[in-house]
């Protein structure tokens, strides 16, 4: 490996891993600030509750669940597949830790803003080195490989679902929910132009792929 091709990898593990902690960093914010979260962290919380599990716990099994189910749609998980179930997790729970509530909704709302800024910021950062897509997004391309529906259809029914879900379990839905919905896309969208990084070729490197961002904001295969 050339000393160029050495520094591009190491630039692209940073980015990874930088991404996915700061991705599990705003999904704490966004609990902290109590207006409602992302649909799968609604469902997270939900299970959270339910089962005594921390809601980066949670994260972490609903991953692994997923991923299981990549085996009947015969995709092929990569490094950030692996590492955005463990690494979002971990971080959103040790940040949990670290953060309070504030009490004031004029602290809070705030609060939701840099959370979901930051979350957008963490989404380019981490898929920009294209590692290989998160497990909800390889559940969400496998379905539409198997089925033949479309990618928009598809992320749409598992959204809902995993949200219906979510709050039927008890998860927090509100205003931040739709803000999320509605920022994330553009936001990512963004970002991965700001950490764009150079093709490398490689024949085995995925198509990036968001865990969160919605359908008509993500190009093909997404």
């Amino acid at each position: 490996m050339s000393a160029s091709g050495g520094s591009l990898l190491a630039r692209r593990l940073v980015q990874l891993y930088g991404g996915l902690v700061l991705y599990g960093m705003s999904a704490a914010l966004q609990v902290r600030a109590g207006l409602g979260l992302a649909p799968w962290d609604v469902l997270n919380q939900g299970i959270s509750r339910h089962t005594g599990l921390s809601i980066g716990t949670a994260s972490i099994a609903v991953g692994v669940l997923v991923l299981l189910l990549w085996i009947p749609l015969r995709q092929r998980p990569g490094l950030g597949t692996v590492s955005n179930v463990l690494v979002i997790g971990l971080a959103l729970d040790a940040t949990l830790s670290l953060t309070p509530r504030p009490e004031s909704l004029w602290a809070r709302i705030p609060l939701l803003l840099v959370a979901v800024v930051l979350c957008g910021l963490a989404t380019g950062l981490y898929i920009a080195p294209r590692f290989g897509p998160g497990p909800r997004d390889g559940l969400m391309t496998g379905l539409h490989k198997r089925t033949g529906r479309s990618v928009r259809f598809v992320r749409t029914c598992i959204e809902v679902a995993v949200l219906a879900t979510g709050f039927a379990l008890g998860g927090s839905l509100g205003v931040g929910t739709v803000l999320f919905a509605v920022a994330i896309g553009p936001l990512a969208q963004f970002f991965l132009k700001v950490f764009a990084l150079p093709e490398t070729g490689g024949p085995s490197e995925a198509e990036p792929i968001s865990p969160i961002l919605p359908a008509h904001d993500v190009p093909d295969p997404v």
